[in-house]
């Protein structure tokens, strides 16, 4: 897999070189264009060096001795650019002095033909196997015309020229830029190099906070998060283990008390005594199974800061009835009654956490079966209003003394000889809360407890 040093630098050069390719393109075209008006204004300037020259006022006899050096000069210059290869450029310029038709002066390497029609100003022809730059100047006043010309070659040796030395700092600093990208990525990604370091020499129990400092902005925000996912894992494995040590606190008792009765049915001599026994058998295994499952649902409702429950669109009174027909049998065992009041009107819509409404009910309707008398009413009682639902639960046990009331909603807290696991209350106070409610326990009317619950009527986002 490829480093990150190593795709930084690679993008990093990719970048450069594009811009280096884009920026010589440029600077090219930049210099043959500022090129070739210099030599395009040299021409010009040359062609009038010479109609000042046509026009001095001098004798017929001392101008044509005056052409007849320049001429000299030139052919001189041809045979000086000889001797010096490296100086050429002298050799690439031509020019041709006509009277009308009659051709009174050139350079050496200019033919004899005109190198140009007749209208002035510059032009570009194919002349003896090169391509030149031609310049027309018609002298004032006189039938005279003047021809100063260059070979294009010669402005491209001179264009490639400037490229290449503007181009080749860049290209011999390339490798001196490369050595120094690596270090300087190198450099910056060190915070990253020491925090991998230290993740991977960490002891796998060891779920405290990473401790780097200072770090960049981006290193700052991937160690918080690796904070913050720590801290989850530390708050699940605390949960875990408390999970753990309540089931093996709780399920002892109950375990031993079946191994009691097992003993009774296996020892009793007589046919009633093993009835008895394993009739107290059953009954243990069916409270064992009632505290695994609070156990369960307890778990399953612990808050957790990562995590939102999913909500989904229900009908409360329906969830209520059905929650209420599961419940049935057992409040028939001990001839108890559930009484459901509720308004077939209103509507009860609203949000709930699959499973909220079931689980609530049980655990209180389950708690009210469970501490009220034999052949006694269990009242349920629903009432909806325009901020939400009321459920209030009303039984005929021995209720909770208000000292009592605040305490009885944490984990494995009993109110009475007569309590059971000290789950269920604190798993109708969790669903409250996931439900955005509120749990209020009050004195019932005629004796026993009250449970008050609010859920609030919640909008879908």
């Amino acid at each position: 897999m490829t480093s990150i040093r190593q795709r930084t630098l690679g993008l990093a050069l990719l970048v450069f070189g594009i811009s280096m390719l884009v920026i010589g393109c440029i600077s090219y075209r930049y210099a043959a264009h500022e090129i070739e008006a210099l030599y395009d204004a040299s021409l010009a300037q040359n062609a009038r060096l010479l109609e000042g020259i046509l026009q001095a006022p001098l004798p017929e006899e001392a101008r044509s001795a005056l052409l007849n050096s320049v001429e000299d000069a030139l052919e001189r210059a041809v045979q000086s650019d000889q001797r010096f290869a490296q100086h050429r450029d002298d050799s690439k310029l031509a020019f041709q002095l006509w009277q009308q038709d009659h051709l009174l002066l050139r350079s050496t390497n200019a033919p004899d033909a005109p190198m140009a029609g007749l209208p002035p100003g510059f032009t570009s022809q194919h002349i003896g196997g090169h391509e030149w730059r031609i310049y027309v100047l018609n002298v004032t006043e006189s039938s005279q015309r003047i021809i100063v010309s260059e070979r294009e070659d010669v402005r491209g040796d001179v264009i490639r020229a400037v490229a290449l030395r503007t181009l080749m700092p860049d290209l011999i600093g390339l490798p001196l830029l490369t050595a120094l990208l690596w270090w300087s990525i190198g450099w910056g990604l060190a915070p990253l190099s020491r925090m991998a370091e230290q993740i991977r020499s960490r002891d796998p129990h060891n779920l405290q906070p990473l401790t780097l400092s200072p770090l960049p902005q981006e290193l700052d925000t991937i160690a918080g998060a690796l904070n913050r996912l720590l801290e989850r894992i530390r708050i699940m494995r605390v949960r875990e283990k408390r999970f753990i040590a309540d089931a093996a606190h709780e399920l002892r008792t109950p375990l031993a008390v079946l191994d009691l009765h097992a003993q009774n049915a296996l020892t009793a001599d007589h046919r009633d005594d093993r009835r008895e026994a394993l009739s107290l058998l059953r009954g243990g295994v069916a409270r064992s199974t009632r505290l695994v499952t609070q156990l369960l649902t307890l778990a399953r409702l612990e808050p957790e800061e990562e995590t939102q429950p999913e909500y989904r669109t229900t009908h409360l009174l329906s969830e209520v009835r059905e929650a209420l027909a599961k419940l049935s049998p057992l409040a028939a065992e001990r001839g108890q009654q559930l009484l459901l009041n509720a308004d077939e009107q209103p509507d009860w819509l609203m949000l709930e956490e699959p499973g909220g409404i079931e689980t609530l009910i049980q655990n209180l309707v389950g708690n009210a079966i469970q501490h009220s008398p034999n052949k006694s009413a269990i009242s349920i009682t629903l009432t909806a209003t325009s901020a939400g639902f009321q459920l209030t639960v009303d039984d005929h046990g021995p209720g909770i003394p208000i000292s009592e009331r605040k305490k009885v909603v944490e984990r494995f807290q009993r109110a009475g000889p007569s309590a059971g696991s000290g789950l269920g209350l604190s798993i109708v106070e969790r669903l409250v809360t996931r439900h955005k409610g509120k749990l209020q326990l009050e004195d019932a009317p005629n004796g026993g407890l009250r449970v008050r619950i609010y859920l609030q009527r919640l909008q879908e986002e």
